[in-house]
Parts: C-alpha cells; structure tokens; sequence
C-alpha cells in the first residue's frame, strides 16, 4: 500500500477543515451548551435519587462519561453522509468512483483530515479540561493506550455504519431523514446519551450484542477503568473487533450490489 499518497488526502482534509474555522466555534459552542443541560440535569438525578451511587456509577463518574462521550462524538462524528447523498444527487459520484483508487477507501482518507482536526481542537482540550478539573478522577496508565485501541476500532466501525448509510441513497435518493434515524440509534444505543449503566438488564444485555455499544461505551469504559482486568480487555476488544470485521465485510458487500442501481441527475 502506498502510504503517501493516503497521508496527501489526510493533508489535504486537515487544510480543508481549517478553512472552516466558524463551523468549528459553533460546534464548540453547541456542545458548551449541550454540556451545561446534561450537568444540571444528572445534578438534579442524583439529588433526587438520595444516594451518591446510581447503578455502580457517582455523578462524577457520570459526568466525566458524558462530558468525553460528547467529545468522542465531535471526533468520531463523520459527516460523508451528506456528501455521498450531494454527489449521487448531482452526479459527481461518477467522477469520483473514475479515480484510480477504491470508492470506500478514497472516502475515508478524504475524511482522515477532519479525525486529526477534530482530534486537537475537541476532544484533546475538553479531556485535559476534565482531568484537571476532576482532580485526577481519570487515571493516567495504561488504560490510555486500551483506550486509543479502541477508539481506532471504533472509528472503523462508525465508517462502515455510516458508509452503509451512505450507499442507502443510490436506492433513495434522499439522505436526510435516514442519516437523522441512525443518528439517534448509534447516540442511543451506544451509550452515547445514556451511560449503558442505566439501562435495564435485559435491554443492556441485548444492546452490549449489538455494533453501536463498540463505537461510544466501549473505549470510555476501559479509558475509566484504571486497572482493567484481562478478561474485560479480551471481552471489549473481541467484540469490537468482531463487529470491525463484519460491518466492514457488510459494507464492502452491499456498496457492490448497491452500485450497479446507481443513477446520475446531476450534469
């Protein structure tokens, strides 16, 4: 594999998502406010509750969960949806599955730029932030490194979900209202909202079965963890990357099938 060529999209992405610098302060400001609701409201959770420990986790457990889940969000979080959906609309996907290179890997170097953007300026602030603040509540060891494991697994994970998405359009023509669907299924069901901890049994048992849990929960867990056990570290990582090599395999599979319905509207 020729890695220049892949590190000259990611370069190209990083330049791009630059150019872009509101949209960047928007989202940051949307997410201050997102956070200012989630904090009183859990506040106001466990007042009610009258014990400092719901479901094996303290408010700051919770609060810690939520906060970095939603900057895992804005890191993880790729918008390419929409893209694929503009470019069957306008016919520009012709052109770009005539270059030299797979469809589902040019897309995904296209989009490396705005991981490693997204990277610094949301998540990295936002987790120094919280481990200042919390007073070293998040332990510094070797659960870091578990934890960018998994985020790496994560990452391809949400590609295929959401590159399967994507392809959805070549049959619909129209993204919006599926792409919103997903969105609030995978915030859901992957912990993303709710920390899994405040599921009911069963439905926490099904749910841990299931792709979404691999994308959110699974790397804050073992990134809250800070002495995780052989057995939780094979369990996390053998799921995730069971469900890496499916939803890869299930993507590639229906982006072949799919394509061959493909129909240009634009010039």
């Amino acid at each position: 594999m020729n890695l220049k060529k892949y590190l000259t999209l990611t370069r190209a992405g990083i330049i791009e998502s630059l150019q872009f610098r509101l949209s960047a302060v928007v989202m940051v400001i949307g997410n201050i406010l997102y956070l200012i609701i989630v904090y009183f409201l859990w506040k106001a959770i466990y007042a009610s509750s009258g014990t400092d420990v719901v479901n094996g986790m303290t408010f700051t457990d919770t609060l810690i969960y939520l906060v970095l889940a939603t900057a895992l969000y804005g890191f993880l979080e790729m918008y390419f949806v929409w893209e694929i959906g503009r470019n069957i609309q306008s016919g520009k996907i012709v052109l770009d599955l005539l270059k030299p290179m797979e469809y589902r890997r040019y897309l995904f170097w296209s989009y490396s730029g705005t991981f490693v953007t997204h990277f610094f300026f949301t998540f990295l602030p936002t987790f120094i932030i919280v481990a200042v603040f919390t007073h070293g509540a998040i332990h510094m060891g070797i659960n870091l490194l578990f934890f960018i494991i998994s985020v790496v697994l994560a990452v391809s994970i949400n590609y295929s979900i959401d590159f399967i998405v994507g392809t959805i359009c070549l049959f619909t023509e129209s993204i919006w209202g599926i792409n919103m669907m997903k969105q609030v299924i995978v915030l859901l069901l992957s912990g993303a909202t709710i920390p899994l901890a405040f599921f009911p049994d069963k439905l926490r048992e099904i749910v841990y079965c299931l792709p979404f849990q691999s994308i959110y929960n699974a790397p804050l867990s073992l990134l809250l963890d800070a002495h995780p056990q052989p057995e939780t570290l094979a369990k996390v990582f053998g799921m995730q990357i069971f469900w890496s090599l499916i939803m890869w395999a299930i993507s590639k599979i229906f982006w072949k099938v799919s394509i061959r319905q493909i129909t240009v509207n634009g010039g």
